[in-house]
């Protein structure tokens, strides 16, 4: 490794650059990196230091993504009223949707307490210097971008707001905000909605029954939509289970394709002391997922909660509410909003654990004899770009879940990684409140039990959340009030482990883990299709006496087989619920179908619109779809056998047919003329895969608020984003292959707007220049960016 790394800095000094006016190299300026851009428009930054590798990053992030980057920087100073008004809602595409008003007064509460500042301040929550550092110089680069360019982006040429004063603070708040995804940023509405009730408006008490719960409108209000997951798939092959004798992992993240939690690739690189390569969240001047000479690793949104919710016993409407030391006030922040208009003031109130949310859809309303707050782990801390950092500078697994646990800021995702050395992880580490299960039966309130039933977050009581009811604290732990690594799942094998966004339980079926705290994940619980799905590939592959190779682990990414279709045809179940319908033109087709996804697929559509149809599971865990029900013991083959004597099944599939022919959607027509690319300016290029969860299917795409292509079938807007397949050979060579299906610009006038999804249409892959020689060969242009 120390040999590749001193000829990478022999490389870089000895390779011409695009000349550079002599103001740009003056020493007043504090930051210098070169930028080799490969096909694709993908950015190789190479600098000096921390600070100039940062300001390269920024300066190609906003040149991919300027009006992103803007629109983030814009919500994270609060000001969306000001520049889009206050009554248009703001969608991050993945749980955040609340109106400008609302987003700028929950930031506005944040920056009026300066809860970002304090946390740059803190020794053990805040950052480190190197993370301030790529911050600091990922600020410079976006500015100098601005400060030289016109922006040709039709989505924001012009604004007002594109101005190069973007400051650090800006940027850390956009972070902050980030990490509050899956638990604050829920409840913006809310939150900033929240009042308390009065003598002429008391509100009614609430104490539902758990008969009464929808259980899926219940996990949709809490940001875990059923139909609408948030989600990913990772495998890593080792060793032993390997043609190489190496690792090799594959993955791929579900995301969005537009918006702040789109990828961008690059490629950082300080000579002799960091190299590493993958994708970057908008706004993340570090590699989120990705790879080094000897890791590689991608991520999986993980089932644990990032918070807790306390409910409070109150005296009676108002603010008031009772604890052990007492009646306390809630503690009540008035903030401004600048709108077109005026000024706008609005109210928050919260606790000493956090924000009071009034949310009766989460059976947490604020009424005469209770309120609720909750407080939110990854609001206590700002240490992701630490640990993400960090995490790049790994020599094996197990050395990356070190760093990642001594980051102690990975907000809501599991680790699945591969190394050189033929060892594979599978870890959720990620920032979860230290409430192990004896508080929980401790502290639980009667809601609170059925929020746990209903849905695995555990409710409990405020009057005691300063003292026996408060999160507690492990020695292994980064800082107070989260679980420590001991506490927390992982699995190290030598064969193979995965993750498709079900609980840490099974990353193989040799090793169930268990004994873990329930605000986690679930244990011994049925797994998702598109679980079984992921594992069923690396299983097939293996039963058939045949090791996974480089070629045969990417080439099971376009596979586009559906776990559920391939469930249920067996005996020939689906053909005769289909029969039982009397529709046999569109039987005719589903019986010729090939049970797969791709482009060229004849009856997916048929399939999909059935599954979608089917019955769902009720609270007493009888599955009325299946005659074999979940067996813990037998977790990857069951539920099986397609009840075909059930009414309903045959209904759904009857609903199907009749949906499609009400819409005039012909039976026989190939998945890729249906499904189709819906991001922003993109042509209806045709796509295989499909639905996630449910159908089974590992190549998981949907259309979520779709705009461009939105009269076919499914305008694809959300799913397979950054997928990498980064396989370790031998010499110390290393094979990476990437495909990011949106492409690495959104502006639809680059060429780099939908080159790469014409290649994930065809089921090809990017050769991701890794080394000088792939990079020369590779090279589109190369040019030194350097500013103040």
């Amino acid at each position: 490794m120390l040999r590749r790394l001193v000829a990478l800095a022999a490389t870089a000094a000895l390779v011409p650059l695009v000349a550079v006016p002599a103001a740009d190299a003056a020493p007043r300026d504090r930051y210098r990196a070169s930028i080799a851009v490969t096909e694709h428009g993908i950015p190789h930054i190479t600098a000096r230091d921390f600070g100039s590798l940062g300001f390269g990053s920024g300066y190609a992030a906003t040149e991919a993504a300027v009006c992103t980057l803007a629109d983030t920087l814009v919500t994270a100073r609060g000001e969306r009223s000001k520049w889009f008004g206050p009554d248009e809602r703001y969608n991050d595409q993945v749980t955040l949707d609340a109106s400008n008003l609302q987003v700028d007064a929950f930031v506005a509460s944040l920056h009026q307490r300066k809860v970002v500042e304090k946390l740059l301040k803190d020794p053990v929550r805040g950052p480190g210097p190197q993370a301030r550092a790529m911050v600091d110089g990922y600020v410079a680069g976006a500015n100098q971008w601005l400060r030289t360019h016109r922006v040709t982006d039709p989505a924001c040429a012009g604004a007002a707001y594109l101005k190069p004063d973007v400051t650090s603070l800006d940027l850390w708040y956009g972070v902050y905000l980030a990490n509050l995804l899956a638990s604050s940023g829920v409840f913006v509405e809310e939150i900033v909605d929240a009042a308390p009730p009065t003598p002429d408006d008391p509100g009614l008490p609430e104490l539902p029954v758990a008969a009464d719960v929808d259980r899926d409108a219940l996990l949709r209000a809490l940001g875990r939509d059923p139909e609408s997951p948030f989600g990913s798939n990772a495998t890593a092959v080792g060793g032993d289970a390997t043609t190489t004798g190496k690792g090799m992992l594959l993955g791929n993240p579900h995301f969005p394709w537009r918006g702040r939690y789109h990828f961008t690739q690059q490629h950082l690189t300080i000579p002799g002391r960091y190299d590493v390569a993958g994708a970057s969240l908008i706004g993340s001047p570090v590699v989120n997922i990705g790879w080094n000479e000897d890791v590689a690793w991608s991520h999986t949104v993980s089932t644990a909660y990032r918070f807790t919710p306390y409910e409070y016993e109150t005296p009676g409407p108002g603010t008031t509410y009772l604890t052990d030391a007492g009646p306390q006030e809630l503690i009540r922040d008035v903030v401004e909003v600048e709108t077109p208009d005026g000024t706008v003031t609005e109210d928050v109130y919260r606790t000493p654990q956090g924000y009071v949310v009034d949310s009766p859809a989460t059976l947490m309303p604020w009424g005469p004899l209770s309120v609720w707050a909750i407080r939110d782990a990854n609001a206590e801390h700002l240490r992701t770009i630490d640990t993400f950092l960090d995490m790049g500078k790994a020599t094996s697994v197990r050395d990356l879940l070190r760093r990642q646990d001594a980051g102690g800021g990975m907000p809501w995702v599991n680790t699945t990684a591969a190394d050189r050395a033929g060892n594979v992880l599978y870890a959720d580490h990620s920032v979860v409140p230290n409430v192990p299960d004896d508080l929980v039966q401790q502290c639980l309130t009667p809601t609170g039990i059925l929020l746990q039933q209903v849905a695995g977050l555990p409710g409990l009581d405020g009057t005691f959340a300063g003292s026996t009811c408060a999160w507690r604290t492990d020695e292994d732990a980064q800082r107070p009030g989260v679980f420590g690594p001991a506490n927390l799942p992982k699995a190290v094998r030598r064969d193979w482990v995965m993750n498709a966004n079900d609980s840490y339980w099974l990353p193989n079926p040799a090793q169930p883990l268990e004994g873990y705290a329930g605000i986690i994940g679930c244990e011994r619980c049925v797994r998702t299709m598109r679980t079984r799905m992921v594992s069923q590939y690396v299983i097939d592959r293996l039963e058939s006496g045949r090791k996974e190779s480089p070629r045969s682990l990417r080439r099971h990414q376009h596979e586009n087989r559906l776990m559920a279709a391939e469930v249920m045809s067996e005996g020939g179940a689906l053909d005769q619920v289909c029969r039982a319908t009397g529709e046999t033109e569109a039987c005719d087709v589903l019986e010729a179908w090939d049970r797969t996804s791709n482009v060229d697929s004849v009856g997916t559509h048929i399939f999909e619109e059935f599954v979608s149809r089917l019955p769902s599971l009720p609270l007493d865990l009888v599955d009325p779809v299946w005659v074999t029900q979940f067996d813990p013991g037998d977790p990857l083959d069951t539920p099986r056998d397609l009840n075909v004597a059930n009414p309903q099944v045959v209904q759904a599939m009857a609903d199907a047919i009749a949906s499609l022919r009400e819409r005039g959607i012909a039976f026989d027509v190939p998945w890729g003329r249906l499904q189709v690319a819906g991001d922003r300016g993109a042509p209806p290029i045709p796509l295989g895969g499909g639905s996630g969860d449910e159908v089974g299917n590992a190549n998981a795409l949907a259309s979520r608020w779709a705009r461009d292509n939105a009269d076919y079938f499914r305008a694809v807007t959300y799913g397979s984003s950054h997928i990498q397949a980064v396989s370790y050979l031998s010499g110390g060579r290393v094979d990476a292959r990437t495909i990011l299906t949106y492409g690495q610009s959104e502006n639809p006038r680059s060429p780099y707007s939908t080159d790469q999804t014409r290649m994930f249409s065809r089921g090809r892959w990017v050769r991701f220049a890794w080394t000088d020689a792939q990079i020369r060969r590779d090279l589109v242009r190369r040019f030194v960016v350097s500013g103040p």
